[in-house]
C-alpha cells in the first residue's frame, strides 16, 4: 500500500537541515534500493517535506517514517501519515 508522509518542519527546522541531510538523503538512498520510495523532497515555502513510500502497514509506514534522521533529530516537529490512493497517472495494467 502506498503511503503519504508529511513532515513539518519546526521552528528550528531550516538551521538544522544542512547538518543531518546527508543522513537523511542516505536513509531515502536505501529505502529507494528497497523499492519502497517513490518520491521525495522539501516544500518549495520550506513549510517540511513530502515522502511518498510503500509499505505493507501502517505500522511499518510510521516506522519508516520515525527512523528517518530528519524525525530522530527533531528538523520536523509533527509528522503525518495518510493512506494513499494513486488514481493518475494511471499504473500499466499487466
Amino acid at each position: 500500500m502506498t503511503y503519504v508522509i508529511i513532515g513539518w518542519d519546526g521552528p528550528e527546522g531550516q538551521s538544522k537541515r544542512p547538518h543531518h541531510r546527508p543522513a537523511h538523503l542516505d536513509y531515502l538512498e536505501r529505502l529507494q534500493q528497497q523499492g519502497q520510495l517513490i518520491c521525495a523532497g522539501p516544500f518549495t515555502d520550506q513549510a517540511g517535506s513530502l515522502v511518498i513510500i510503500e509499505a505493507d502497514t501502517m505500522e511499518k509506514a510510521e516506522s519508516i517514517a520515525n527512523g528517518d534522521p530528519y524525525v530522530t533529530h527533531e528538523i520536523f516537529e509533527r509528522v503525518e501519515i495518510h493512506p494513499f490512493k494513486r488514481v493518475f497517472p494511471r499504473l500499466q495494467e499487466i
